[in-house]
């Protein structure tokens, strides 16, 4: 007699299912080739974008909706470290972002699933491992390379974090980077377009949203979390 499958499996199984559209961000041509191919056939999927940049991912999602799901790299020509993460998460809506990438950093990838990725995974993998992944993602766990399973305290940190940061609207996000490039906020008024008061409220927000005192701790912690850079 057959083991009746239980609500949960067929819960997962329809979470899987639901996958038709993919979008893929990763400027490597035969990594992004190899990883459309690769999902496309597993899990049979009606469509799967590829682009390479995070300016042509967020074009795609403009016009063409959120996809279903997303697989991001993290090393990108106009985005490093938890950008494209962050961005892509608050537009991409409820669609599973997983991080593909090609290096492992435990403080790294406890700061990328503190900004709302639903896993992370090497390169490396082999084709059939690397299938389980996303169906274990697709189906709703979240998936960590192996030896990250307990994270230490450091990562803790991290991931809390990005969890902060990741709370920022696009404008003060904008803010952001700004200030970790060592704008003032007479010229962060003028490349923004904003009046300087405007300025001063946002940065107000970000260092409560983050619980610092000042611009300095603000870029301190941007750089320590690796928001715009790996």
């Amino acid at each position: 007699m057959d083991t009746p499958i239980s609500g949960e499996e067929i819960a997962r199984r329809a979470r899987i299912a639901s996958v038709r559209d993919l979008l893929i961000v990763d400027d490597h041509p035969l990594i992004c080739d190899a990883l459309a191919f690769t999902l496309k056939r597993a899990f049979d999927l009606k469509r799967v974008r590829t682009v390479s940049s995070l300016a042509a991912a967020k074009e795609s999602l403009a016009q063409d909706g959120p996809p279903d799901a997303v697989a991001l790299d993290l090393n990108l020509p106009d985005a490093e470290g938890l950008e494209g993460v962050m961005s892509l998460r608050r537009l991409a809506e409820d669609a599973p972002l997983t991080v593909i990438s090609s290096t492992l950093d435990p403080q790294l990838v406890e700061g990328v699933i503190g900004a709302g990725a639903r896993g992370y995974v090497l390169k490396t993998l082999e084709r059939k491992e690397m299938v389980a992944a996303f169906s274990r993602m697709w189906a709703g766990d979240v998936v960590l390379p192996e030896g990250c399973e307990a994270a230490g305290a450091g990562e803790e940190d991290a991931a809390a974090l990005a969890r902060d940061f990741a709370t920022l609207t696009p404008q003060q996000f904008k803010i952001l980077r700004l200030i970790c490039e060592g704008r003032p906020n007479k010229l962060i008024s003028y490349e923004l377009s904003i009046a300087e008061a405007t300025v001063k409220t946002h940065i107000a927000a970000i260092m409560s949203k983050i619980r610092v005192r000042n611009r300095t701790q603000v870029a301190f912690l941007a750089n320590r979390a690796r928001i715009f850079s790996r």
